[in-house]
């Protein structure tokens, strides 16, 4: 196939934009900060779910420490009656019977002190875990939402990329011959598509080509489209080119 040097530079840059394409498309489509994101979610579910163990635990707590309290409490007011019925008592063996009862109430309050200020001490950890677990969680959230903005971010400067790109690839596309451009769709298939050969370099695929290959091109009428013998892209001379 023939076609004028200036066609053939063309592809060039229809080739350059494909490449623009694609890497907009791909970037639009996995933005740098998406695998980020899906780290901060799995562990934001392994921080929620171990929340909820601590949760159970300082909720089990203070479910103890109220049923002390409330023992504490009903304690006190039988302390408090027997009190009262020794204070008003004559009978000696009555009184006695009071007393003996006031001091086992005494001291099974002294126990349910003793365990109620264990108890705290154990919740009192346990809102500190709490706490941790959710400064974490609260870490991990913001640190997610700052990538997702950043993500954002990055998906629209991407597709404006990509936009713009599609649009510059469909006006010079415009101006290349027909059947030269589905030429270059086929090649660009399995290839770069088109590349300019620079210093006896195909930029395509970047091989120095040998010096039978530099000698064909040599003897090759500038409108002959060539391609290049290591990639397939077809390659484009220019002054630089080195032959």
């Amino acid at each position: 196939m023939n076609a004028s040097p200036a066609d053939q530079r063309r592809l060039v840059e229809v080739a350059q934009l494909d490449a623009r394409i694609r890497h907009a498309d791909n970037a639009r489509k996995n933005p740098p900060q998406a695998s980020r994101v899906q780290e901060l979610l799995s562990r934001r579910q392994e921080l929620s779910r171990e929340l909820s163990t601590r949760l159970g635990v300082r909720d089990d707590l203070r479910a103890e420490l109220a049923r002390i309290e409330s023992d504490v409490v009903v304690v006190d007011a039988r302390a408090a009656r027997d009190t009262e019925r020794l204070a008003a008592s004559s009978n000696s063996k009555q009184a006695q019977g009071f007393e003996s009862e006031l001091a086992a109430l005494a001291r099974r309050k002294s126990d349910l002190e003793d365990a109620e200020l264990a108890v705290m001490e154990r919740l009192e950890a346990a809102d500190a875990a709490v706490a941790e677990q959710e400064a974490l969680i609260a870490a991990t959230n913001a640190e997610g939402s700052e990538l997702s903005a950043e993500g954002k971010r990055a998906v629209a400067e991407a597709t404006a990329a990509f936009d713009a790109a599609t649009r510059d690839r469909a006006a010079i596309a415009g101006t290349v011959p027909a059947d030269l451009l589905a030429l270059y769709e086929r090649v660009a298939a399995r290839s770069a598509g088109a590349a300019l050969l620079r210093r006896r370099t195909c930029e395509g695929c970047h091989m120095v080509l040998s010096g039978t290959d530099l000698n064909a091109l040599r003897q090759t009428p500038e409108d002959e489209v060539v391609t290049c013998p290591e990639c397939g892209c077809i390659l484009v001379r220019d002054e630089e080119s080195g032959l």
